[in-house]
């Protein structure tokens, strides 16, 4: 049965995963020249599971020598949202795009002036109306444990933000040089720097 269920969850994941290739659009590649064109830096901003997203694609984007960091929703009432400026890039992560951390957001962003790129699932939603960019990450394409956990959007919305560092890497010129030079730790860094 957890066999099962461990390849249900693995099918739906990965399902997700493959639609993202038919959604892509335009707007992709003009959020990757955002990237490259940004003054500031790219702040990933998110709650909960998009949080979590977040800070992983901030640190993937960083690696990859894109300046970039995470901003919580919820502390970015507190006084963290005073690290973003005009010159930087927003990227807001939210399947639904309607929390209440996002909605009270959307104020604030549009008050200090920089772009806002949405990754959610609910296009017509709040967030995505407000967005300078959207990229549609698509429905979830199922339920989790009891009918209540979103299992395909989380793992679509993090690899729309994997695709979106490498891709920005990749046409910024970055060379695995590079990439040694800002990952110089653990295994794969110590590879890297034998050769």
């Amino acid at each position: 049965m957890s066999l099962e269920e461990a390849r249900r969850v693995f099918g739906l994941e990965a399902d997700a995963i493959r639609a993202l290739g038919q959604r892509l659009d335009k707007g992709f590649e003009r959020v990757v020249d955002m990237i490259l064109a940004c003054k500031g830096r790219t702040i990933l901003f998110g709650v909960g599971k998009s949080g979590h997203i977040g800070r992983k694609v901030a640190a993937t984007m960083a690696s990859v020598g894109i300046p970039a960091f995470f901003v919580h929703g919820g502390e970015s009432h507190h006084g963290d949202i005073g690290s973003i400026t005009r010159d930087d890039l927003v990227i807001a992560i939210s399947y639904g795009g309607e929390s209440d951390e996002i909605l009270r957001m959307l104020p604030l962003i549009k008050h200090i002036g920089p772009h806002l790129v949405a990754i959610t699932g609910t296009p017509d939603s709040t967030l995505g109306r407000n967005a300078d960019v959207l990229l549609d990450i698509g429905p979830d394409l199922g339920q989790g444990i009891a009918g209540w956990t979103h299992l395909s959007s989380i793992a679509a919305s993090m690899a729309m933000g994997d695709a979106l560092a490498i891709a920005a890497g990749v046409a910024s010129g970055f060379t695995k040089e590079d990439f040694a030079r800002y990952h110089p730790g653990g295994g794969f860094g110590k590879e890297l720097h034998a050769e």
